[in-house]
C-alpha cells in the first residue's frame, strides 16, 4: 500500500467512525460545575460563588491550608522520593492515618485487623468502586436520604445498583424528618444498603442527634440493613473529629459490618488531588483479607492505582 492510500483508508476510517457517533445526543452541563464556569465568567466585581464548597481568601481566590504547604514543602525537599507506582490499595501510611481520622487511633477494631481500607481517587471514586463491589459480592437495593449529594444517585446507577430514597429533611421545621426517616427505614426491603452521611448532611447540614443515632441503629439491626457511611466534611460541625464521628464510631462499637466512603477534599482543601479512602469493617480478620484482594480487583480495571501526591501530603499531616 503506498502513502496515498495509506492516508485514504485512515480518513474513510476515521470518517465512518464520526458517522457511527452521531446518533450521541449532548448530555445536560451537571448543575453544580455549570453554576461554577457561569461565576467565572461574570464580570461583576460583587459576584459571590454559592457552587461548589471550596476554600477561599476574603478576596475570593483559592486557599491552601498553611500546614499543607509545610507538607508539600517536605515532599519538595525529600530527595529519595521517586514517582513509582502506587501499590493498588495505595500509600499505606495514609490509609493508617485516615483510619485514625475515623475510627480513633488506636481502636481495636483496626489494630485487630478487622477493618481493610484501600486509598481511592477522593470519596467519589470510593463511592464508585464500592457501589462496584456492592454489585457483585452484596447485591441489594441501596436507601439514600432525600434530599442527598446529587451525585450519589449517578454513581449508585451507573454501577447498577436499585437506589431507592427514605425521608429525611422536614420543610416545615427546617430539621430532621426523624419520624419519616426511621418509618422508611423499618419499611425498607430487609438486607438493604442504607446510605448514611457521618456528619454535616450534604446538602442540608441537618444531623441525628446521639440518641438519634442510636435509634437508626437499632433500626438497621431488626432490619438487617448494612450501613454505607459517607464522609466527607469531619470536623466541619463542631471542630473537632472525634464528636463529629460519633455516629459512625457507635454503630462500630455496636460491632456492626459497614463500608465507609471518606474524602480528604473538604477537610484539607486537597480538592484537585483527589484524595480518600474506602474502608470495609468486617466480623474478621480473614473476611477483611478477602474483601480487599476483591477491591483491588475492581480497582486494577478501573484506574489501576492512585496518585502519589495528596496521598503524601495528607500521610505528613496524619501521622
Amino acid at each position: 500500500m503506498n502513502r496515498l492510500e495509506l492516508l485514504n483508508t485512515q480518513f474513510n476510517s476515521q470518517t465512518t467512525a464520526v458517522a457511527e457517533l452521531a446518533h450521541v445526543t449532548q448530555a445536560p452541563a451537571d448543575a453544580i460545575l455549570k453554576l461554577s464556569i457561569g461565576y467565572k465568567a461574570d464580570k461583576d466585581p460583587k459576584k459571590v460563588n454559592l457552587g461548589i464548597g471550596a476554600y477561599r481568601c476574603a478576596k475570593g481566590k483559592p486557599y491552601v491550608f498553611p500546614v499543607v504547604r509545610k507538607a508539600a514543602q517536605m515532599i519538595a525537599n525529600n530527595t529519595s522520593l521517586d514517582q513509582e507506582y502506587s501499590p493498588i490499595d495505595g500509600n499505606q501510611d495514609f490509609n493508617k492515618g485516615a483510619r485514625g481520622v475515623l475510627f480513633g487511633w488506636n481502636h481495636p477494631d483496626v489494630t485487630s485487623g478487622r477493618v481493610m481500607s484501600c486509598q481511592t481517587l477522593s470519596g467519589t471514586g470510593a463511592l464508585r468502586v464500592i457501589a462496584d463491589f456492592l454489585v457483585k459480592h452484596r447485591p441489594a437495593p441501596i436507601y439514600v436520604s432525600d434530599p442527598t449529594w446529587g451525585n450519589h444517585t449517578g454513581i449508585f446507577k451507573t454501577a447498577g445498583l436499585e437506589v431507592r430514597t427514605y425521608r429525611y429533611f422536614d420543610k416545615k421545621t427546617m430539621g430532621l424528618d426523624f419520624n419519616g426517616m426511621i418509618a422508611d427505614l423499618r419499611k425498607a426491603t430487609p438486607g438493604s444498603c442504607v446510605l448514611l452521611h457521618t456528619c454535616a448532611h450534604n446538602p442540608t447540614g441537618v444531623d441525628p442527634t446521639l440518641d438519634q443515632w442510636k435509634e437508626i441503629a437499632k433500626v438497621c439491626r431488626e432490619n438487617a440493613l448494612y450501613p454505607f457511611f459517607d464522609t466527607a466534611y469531619q470536623g466541619f460541625v463542631s471542630g473537632d473529629l472525634d464528636k463529629d464521628g460519633v455516629g459512625l464510631r457507635y454503630f462500630v462499637n455496636q460491632g456492626f459490618e459497614m463500608v465507609i466512603a471518606q474524602s480528604f477534599a473538604k477537610i484539607m482543601g486537597l480538592y484537585g488531588e483527589r484524595t480518600g479512602a474506602l474502608h470495609f469493617v468486617t466480623n474478621d480478620k480473614s473476611v477483611a483479607t478477602k474483601v480487599l484482594s476483591q477491591v483491588k480487583i475492581i480497582v486494577r480495571a478501573n484506574y489501576s492505582s492512585p496518585p502519589l501526591y495528596g496521598a503524601r501530603i495528607a500521610s505528613i499531616i496524619l501521622n
